[in-house]
C-alpha cells in the first residue's frame, strides 16, 4: 500500500537505564527524560533527518540514520514499501552515556513506522520487542523503552519476553552525567568469559532482591544493588565513574553504573535521600557532573497519528500557524 503524501506520526520514546547493578542484560528502567521525534510522508523517495539538540552536526542525516534504518527495518519485515520520508529529532537523552540513546532511536523508528502503518498492519507488542532486540542486540534497554516502568527481559527459542512491574512510589532515580562518553562495545570486551561460582549466586540473589526493593521494599536498595558480575571488570575504563559510585556507596547511597556507563544512577529510597545524594555529587565533583533528578515513566513510547486530512484542516483554519507539508 502507498501511504499518502503528508500523513505524520509524532513519537516520545524515554530514556532508560540498564542492569541497576546486579541484573546484569536482564533488569532495565524508563526515565522521565524524552527524545521527540516527527515523521511525515513525502512525493520525493529517501529519508531527510532534521536533528535539534544533542546528537545535532554528529548524526547522519540520510538514510544510514539508526532511526531511519528502524524504519525500514519494520516496514521490510511486513513487506510494506517504504516512502519518501522526513524527519524532526528532538534529542535530549545524551549520546553514550548509559542513558539508552540508541535504543531510544530504534524504538522511535519502530514506533513511527507502527503509527504510519496503523490500519494497514496491526503490530503487537511482542514484534515491537522482537524489532527493536534484532537491531539493538539485547532487550534489556529496549523493553523499558517500548513499555515503560522496570522491566524484566529475557531470550526464548520464540525471541525475547519482557515483563513490566510498577515501582513502588518512593523510589526516586538520580542519574549522575559526566562529560565523557563510553562505548558499550569496548565495556562489554571487559567482560570475562566465566564468572567465579560464588559470584553468579551472589548476584542471583541480589537481582531477586532487588526486584524487591523496587516494587515494595525501598529501604533494601543499598544492599540489592551490590554487583560482582560486571561492574568492577569495567571499573578500570571509567575511573572516575568507579571513584564516585564508591564515595556514594560508603555514604550509604544505592548507586550503580547506568547501563555501560559513564553515567551513575543513584536508586533513592525517597525524595530526601537524593537531595543527599545530589549534594553529595556537587561538593565532591565541583559540578562537572550533571545530576538530574528523574522519575520513572511508565507509559513508555508513545505514538500519535496525523491523518492528512487532519492536518488539512489545521492548516486552513483561522489563526493557524502550521507551515506546508514539504
Amino acid at each position: 500500500m502507498t501511504l499518502p503524501v503528508g500523513l505524520s506520526v509524532v513519537v516520545k520514546v524515554p530514556a532508560t537505564t540498564a542492569n541497576l547493578g546486579p541484573g546484569f542484560d536482564t533488569l532495565g528502567l524508563a526515565l522521565s527524560l524524552y527524545d521527540e521525534l516527527t515523521v511525515t510522508v513525502r512525493a520525493k523517495p529517501g529519508a531527510a533527518v532534521l536533528v535539534v539538540g544533542i546528537g545535532e552536526g554528529v548524526v547522519p542525516l540520510d538514510d544510514t540514520n539508526l532511526v531511519v534504518r528502524a524504519i525500514a527495518h519494520t516496514f521490510a519485515h511486513f513487506d510494506q514499501q517504504l516512502p519518501g520520508l522526513d524527519l524532526v529529532a528532538h534529542n535530549v537523552i545524551p549520546h553514550g552515556r548509559g542513558l539508552g540513546s540508541s535504543g531510544a532511536a530504534i524504538v522511535s523508528g519502530i514506533m513511527a513506522a507502527k503509527g504510519l502503518l496503523e490500519g494497514v498492519v496491526d503490530i503487537s507488542s511482542g514484534e515491537l520487542l522482537a524489532l527493536a532486540t534484532e537491531l539493538e542486540g539485547h532487550p534489556d534497554n529496549v523493553a523499558p523503552a517500548l513499555f515503560g516502568g522496570l522491566t524484566i527481559a529475557w531470550m526464548t527459542g520464540d525471541g525475547p519476553q519482557y515483563k513490566k512491574l510498577m515501582v513502588h512510589r518512593g523510589v526516586s532515580p538520580l542519574v549522575v552525567v559526566p562529560q565523557t562518553t563510553m562505548s558499550t562495545e569496548l565495556a562489554r570486551t571487559l567482560q570475562p568469559t566465566s564468572v567465579p561460582h560464588s559470584d553468579a549466586i551472589f548476584n542471583v540473589s541480589r537481582s531477586a532482591l532487588l526486584i524487591a526493593a523496587l516494587i515494595q521494599s525501598p529501604e533494601l536498595l543499598l544492599v540489592a544493588t551490590e554487583d560482582r558480575l560486571h561492574q568492577g571488570y569495567r571499573a578500570a575504563a571509567m575511573p572516575e565513574t568507579d571513584a564516585l559510585l564508591q564515595l556514594l556507596r560508603e555514604n550509604g547511597l544505592p548507586a550503580v553504573v547506568s547501563g555501560a556507563g559513564p553515567s551513575i544512577l543513584v536508586l533513592c529510597s525517597d525524595p530526601a535521600q537524593r537531595l543527599v545524594a545530589s549534594d553529595l555529587v556537587a561538593t565532591t565533583t565541583k559540578n562537572a557532573w550533571e545530576s538530574l533528578m528523574l522519575a520513572v515513566d511508565f507509559k513508555g513510547a508513545t505514538v500519535i497519528a496525523h491523518p492528512v486530512e487532519a492536518l488539512a484542516q489545521a492548516k486552513s483554519s483561522p489563526g493557524s500557524n502550521l507551515s506546508s507539508t514539504r
